[in-house]
């Protein structure tokens, strides 16, 4: 349907003609235009207004001391989390890896993507305004048929300039487009939550990376000078066999045991490269030219308060997503009941019209037409029915997805809260046995002093030494990979890390003082 007012132009033809007052009666453009935008002022929003569902969360987590309970973190910004860990190469390749990753490049697009839809679909919000020329000349028929039978029609050429502004507007009465908006900015707030969940996902990966290669840079350290005592070890067993108190068998299982370890630090070598490469990928750099030079030392391992896990739903940026996933769901349950009520338009356009171009401003060439049209679908054969099913289904899947998202997020907090636990005994039962094989090392030393033991028992007691080390080593870097783990799965954000920095150094060092050389 369609309601139209128009006034034409005066010297436009022989046979038209406005009057000659140029008033339009009681229906007025103004009178016309103001009636039409109380009714779209006045519209409503059809559809279900968006709510959060409550999530069933329980009140605490299954925790051992020394982790403990922490206030929630929604007003900490998410920043550089690995600073915790005190690594200057660490927070190096860090920088790098945000400034470098294709990965976080690529939702960064898809960010800029969705908000550039939220400015697309928020333009049918206001009128669009156009601007129309035209210029032709014509040549009319004389034998065209008459309006007045008694008058002779002749052939004639004349020229038609047309200048002519439009606004349109639809007035979305029903709010179909304003739940369309809402949809897009759900959508670019999911697009922005995923951005953030990249970001998070991209430094934990490189910093799980890097622990790795600096846990097996200890090892290998641990494992070469294993080697080395296996050589001196080597050296005692082939003198004792040539003064004839070793056996060929000694000498061969020092030999077989020499070669083990040896073949050990190989291993170990080719999991470091993978890892460098790894490394490499995520910093957006190409593997052959990258190199990371090997360092023993490994950091302490900080603590991080678990909080409780109502804060997850403010520190997660993927359970920030699946949520404005099913905000945009429910949005679209609106677009699909919008279609059962009509659209309506509004049209003005203005403007001049001459056969010649220096009458266009004149006022007999003043043009004008403006007019209301609806359209309503009466029979689909069930699609809107369908589309509003379709829509809801939609928004139950995001739902069930989101609680999903949520039960993951408190799976995975609680397996490293737990592991953590499980590897803080771990560390503290390596320190004991090594500083068991330290005391009988120390003792095997005394023994070799007062001429009690030859060195080889020294040597052995080395080794003993060595091989919990190396246990600690592993340890160690278990802890350093499941805090960055566990760090990513509350968000990558908390508490002070620095007091909680403190509380965990004598723990890392089985009650010994911290190794002063630089650990970066």
């Amino acid at each position: 349907m369609t309601l139209r007012r128009e006034k034409l132009v005066q010297p436009r033809g022989d046979y038209c003609a406005a009057p000659a007052s140029g008033a339009v009666g009681p229906w007025t453009p103004t009178r016309c235009w103001a009636g039409v935008l109380l009714i779209a002022l006045g519209g409503c929003t059809v559809g279900p207004d968006y709510r959060r569902p409550p999530t069933d969360l329980p009140p605490a987590w299954k925790t051992e001391a020394p982790w403990h309970a922490a206030a929630p973190a929604d007003g900490i910004r998410r920043g550089a989390w690995w600073t915790v860990f005190a690594d200057r190469k660490l927070d190096a390749l860090e920088a790098a890896a945000l400034a470098g990753s294709p990965s976080l490049a690529i939702a960064g697009e898809r960010l800029a993507q969705a908000q550039a839809v939220v400015t697309q679909t928020a333009s049918a919000l206001v009128p669009q305004v156009g601007l129309g020329a035209t210029a032709s000349r014509t040549r009319l028929s004389g034998t065209r048929p008459r309006f007045i039978y008694s008058f002779v029609l002749p052939s004639a050429v004349q020229n038609d300039f047309v200048v002519a502004p439009s606004v349109a507007y639809e007035t979305d009465l029903f709010g179909k487009i304003r739940r369309e908006v809402e949809a897009a900015n759900a959508s670019a707030q999911q697009a922005q939550a995923d951005l953030e969940t990249a970001r998070l996902v991209l430094t934990a990966d490189v910093a799980a990376a890097y622990f790795s290669l600096r846990e097996l840079d200890a090892e290998t350290d641990t494992v070469r000078r294993s080697v080395t005592l296996q050589r001196h070890a080597l050296a005692i067993v082939r003198a004792q066999h040539d003064l004839g108190s070793a056996s060929a068998i000694d000498v061969a299982n020092q030999i077989a045991a020499l070669e083990s370890a040896a073949t050990e630090i190989e291993g170990l070598q080719v999991q470091r490269d993978r890892t460098e490469h790894e490394i490499a990928a995520l910093l957006g750099k190409a593997a052959p030219t990258f190199v990371i030079a090997p360092d023993p030392h490994l950091r302490p391992v900080p603590s991080i308060p678990a909080g409780i896990p109502s804060d997850l739903l403010q520190r997660r940026p993927d359970i920030a997503s699946a949520e404005r996933a099913m905000a945009a769901a429910n949005a679209q349950i609106g677009v699909a009941k919008a279609a059962f009520y009509p659209d309506i338009r509004l049209g003005l356009t203005g403007g001049t019209e001459s056969r010649m171009v220096s009458q266009l401003l004149q006022a007999p060439s003043i043009i004008w037409s403006f007019g209301v049209s609806a359209a309503q679908v009466l029979y689909d054969g069930g699609y809107r029915s369908a589309g509003v099913a379709m829509a809801q289904s939609g928004y139950r899947a995001a739902n069930d997805a989101y609680r999903k998202t949520v039960l993951a997020a408190m799976q995975e907090v609680e397996d490293g809260l737990t592991t953590a636990d499980d590897l803080d005994r771990a560390a503290r039962e390596a320190a004991a046995a090594s500083a068991g094989a330290r005391s009988a090392r120390d003792l095997a030393r005394n023994r070799y002093a007062i001429g009690v033991d030859d060195r080889l028992d020294v040597i052995h007691a080395q080794e003993a030494l060595l091989a919990n080390e190396r246990r600690q080593v592993q340890i160690r870097g278990q802890r350093l990979g499941n805090a960055v783990l566990l760090i990513k799965a509350l968000g990558g954000s908390w508490g002070r890390p620095d007091r909680a920095l403190a509380s965990r150094t004598a723990v890392d060092h089985g009650g010994h003082p911290p190794d002063p050389s630089p650990a970066r």
